[in-house]
């Protein structure tokens, strides 16, 4: 039963699920956004890239045509449309007090862009400079083999062959698992959808009690 729809809060909260192609990060996006709705939390969904301008140039990419777009570039893709996402969804809805759940964010671009020979760190810095830090990142912890046979089984229309190359998301999970921030909290990736729920739950449930409780003036 759901409970009666919690007031604004007095500062929203922005929860980014991070990890390689294939690990379940959208599944378990849907499952936490059901989650929390049926708590009464107000909660947004969200996802990049987007589908706006930028988001669709970059979802457009192949092998041939990534190859064609200088690392640099693509970058600059990359930070565009995270700067319509922010600002026509994201700061609306942590200004409106509402609990923001993003598949992807800048750590994404981080690790992907890195492993293609970028500065992750001089890419973080970009990203803060510009965007909301996440209050908790929740990075997907599972093999680039695990992640590209679940792509085969339940993707329409195949896999993403510009970024979901095995030897590839080797190197980024390589660099997501380098990364040391205190909102990051990884979670296992493997086991059933259940069982991952539950992690994640764990995970979230101290944030929640937080965003709960008032503020002492």
């Amino acid at each position: 039963m759901a409970h009666p729809s919690r007031p604004p809060l007095a500062c929203g909260a922005l929860i980014a699920f991070e990890g390689i192609d294939g690990t379940g990060k959208s599944t378990q996006v849907a499952r936490l956004v059901a989650w929390l709705r049926a708590g009464g939390w107000p909660v947004v969904e969200t996802s990049e890239p987007t589908k706006g301008e930028w988001g669709l140039k970059i979802r457009a990419l192949t092998l041939e045509r990534r190859g064609a777009v200088a690392r640099e570039d693509e970058l600059d893709w990359f930070l565009r449309d995270r700067m319509e996402h922010v600002e026509q969804t994201i700061r609306p809805a942590l200004r409106a007090g509402k609990i923001v759940l993003t598949d992807r964010y800048y750590f994404s671009t981080m690790a992907y862009q890195g492993a293609l020979g970028l500065d992750p760190k001089r890419i973080q810095e970009m990203n803060e400079a510009l965007f909301p830090r996440p209050d908790l990142v929740i990075l997907f912890v599972g093999t680039p083999e695990l992640g590209l046979s679940r792509i085969a089984r339940h993707r329409d229309g195949g896999r993403d062959v510009a970024f979901e190359q095995s030897g590839y998301l080797r190197g980024v999970q390589a660099l997501f698992a380098s990364f040391r921030d205190p909102t990051i909290r990884p979670v296992d990736a493997i086991g059933s959808p259940d069982e991952v729920e539950e992690r994640i739950r764990a995970i979230v449930t101290p944030l929640l009690d937080q965003l709960a409780t008032p503020a002492v003036t």
